[in-house]
């Protein structure tokens, strides 16, 4: 099986690919960039909070506390839970 590559464009900032079955944070370290804040990778401190303004778009479990369902609902995620299903553009909370 052949998984789609998709394109990350970071508003005011540059761009990488991931993988269709790779969360973004990773994708952007793979990449060598460093547009998104890293910290615990798991889904639980915030520190990679964004807001996806176009694309769609999976996440896995996320904290609560950090990205509620409201925020969920106008488009915030944590990148180290983010998965592509098409090209994103993404809004950097923490540069």
């Amino acid at each position: 099986m052949i998984t789609k590559l998709h394109q990350i464009r970071i508003i005011g900032g540059g761009q990488f690919y991931c993988r269709e079955d790779e969360r973004v944070l990773i994708a952007m370290e793979r990449n060598g960039a460093d547009h998104i804040g890293v910290g615990c990778r798991g889904g639980g401190c915030g520190y990679c909070r964004v807001r996806i303004a176009e694309g769609a778009y999976r996440t896995g479990k996320m904290s609560i506390s950090k990205v509620s369902a409201a925020d969920q609902s106008v488009g915030y995620a944590l990148a180290c839970r983010l998965y592509p299903l098409e090209d994103l553009v993404i809004e950097v909370e923490n540069s």
